[in-house]
């Protein structure tokens, strides 16, 4: 399946159905009054989260999505019936926004959440309204409202409690392939990875998060270098971000300058995502002598003027993962809020007191 996380489309409420004027005309009964009925209400645009989309393909050759409008009201006090509303599934995590007034119309966050996009126009009178006491026959009658037209930008967020940040080729597919159930595609040409992928790591019964896997920056992502850095948004929901540094590079370029230029990118993308909690991971220290390891670790620091947590792993064997990994709960542990609700067959109802019924403290029943 494509990943797209961006489109734009056109939401289009049904009108309302007009009123009716008409009259009863029934042998026997002269002057019948009026019986012309409202009409009905037009279609609404609902937007709802659901769990189980994680791109916005079904909407990249699918932009018009228009309600029906409401039945015109009839004779004989016939109503109307109102359409069908219009319901647009959307992956959680996507952002809503006027693409021709850029203001923001609603963030999808839980799965089930449900929001009025376009709102149906409501149905006309029919003459059956305008009944008084001195106007018996109205021939008064008002048409429907019309529903409302919106252009809006679809912008897809992930939402991961980690962020795997680095250069190409600096193995983030390999580390999630290694602690998640995630498979992505693995290379050893840069850009393998084209859109991002999620995984979620499980550390021990209902402890768990997620990582979420975007493809790699390179210098001058700013400016539209490689993939730009059109897929750092993907970040910005995360509590923590690792960004991975490649120890051993095969056309030996120097990590500490990489690092840096990735620094800078992501202070130019977004100065609030720089801020984020930002631990240093060093990879691939399988291809380094083991002699020379803890020289090349000691180098590189003080040479990045790190000052933060740093990890020694091996992505391919996995060696240093499983304390990463720990690590890396007990810092998320701290903001994930586990909602229970309270088991109805365990919670003994509160007897209503009496009015002026004050319980006493050596009252034998409450014992």
């Amino acid at each position: 399946m494509k990943f797209v996380d961006e489109v734009t489309i056109d939401v289009i409420a049904g009108n309302g159905g007009n009123g009716c004027a008409s009259f009863r005309r029934e042998k026997f009964i002269p002057f019948g009054g009026p019986n012309g009925g409202d009409g009905g209400r037009g279609g609404h645009v609902w937007a709802e989260a659901d769990r189980n989309l994680n791109t916005l393909v079904d909407f990249r050759f699918s932009r018009r999505h228009e309600a029906r409008g409401g039945e015109h009201g009839r004779g004989s006090d016939q109503f109307g019936a109102a359409a069908d509303d219009i319901v647009l599934r959307l992956p959680v995590g996507t952002i809503v926004t006027d693409a021709e007034t850029g203001a923001p119309v609603c963030e999808l966050l839980e799965p089930g959440e449900r929001v009025l996009l376009a709102k149906g126009g409501d149905g006309g009178f029919g003459n059956l309204h305008f009944k008084t006491s001195t106007n018996r026959a109205p021939r008064q009658k008002t048409p429907g409202w019309p529903g409302e037209q919106k252009k809006l930008k679809l912008e897809l967020r992930i939402l991961a409690d980690v962020g795997l940040l680095g250069m190409p080729n600096a193995g983030k597919s390999t580390l999630i392939a290694a602690i998640s159930n995630a498979r992505p595609k693995i290379a050893d040409y840069p850009f393998t990875t084209l859109h991002p992928n999620l995984g979620v790591v499980r550390v021990g019964p209902e402890q768990s998060f997620v990582v979420a896997d975007v493809p790699g920056l390179i210098e001058g992502a700013a400016d539209g270098a490689g993939l730009g850095h059109r897929f750092l948004r993907h970040l910005q929901r995360t509590r923590l971000l690792l960004h991975m540094v490649d120890l051993a590079p095969f056309d030996d370029a120097d990590p500490v300058a990489q690092a840096r230029a990735i620094a800078a990118e992501l202070k130019k993308y977004d100065p609030a995502l720089f801020d984020k909690p930002r631990w240093l991971v060093l990879n691939k220290l399988d291809m380094v002598p083991p002699d020379e390891r803890a020289a090349r670790v000691k180098d590189f620091v003080k040479r990045f003027r790190w000052k933060g947590p740093v990890f020694e792993i091996s992505a391919l064997t996995r060696q240093g993962c499983e304390p990463l990994v720990q690590a890396i709960y007990r810092h998320v542990a701290a903001f994930q809020t586990h909602h229970v609700d309270p088991d109805v067959r365990f919670t003994e109802p509160e007897a209503e007191a009496e009015p002026g019924f004050v319980a006493q403290a050596d009252d034998p029943r409450f014992r």
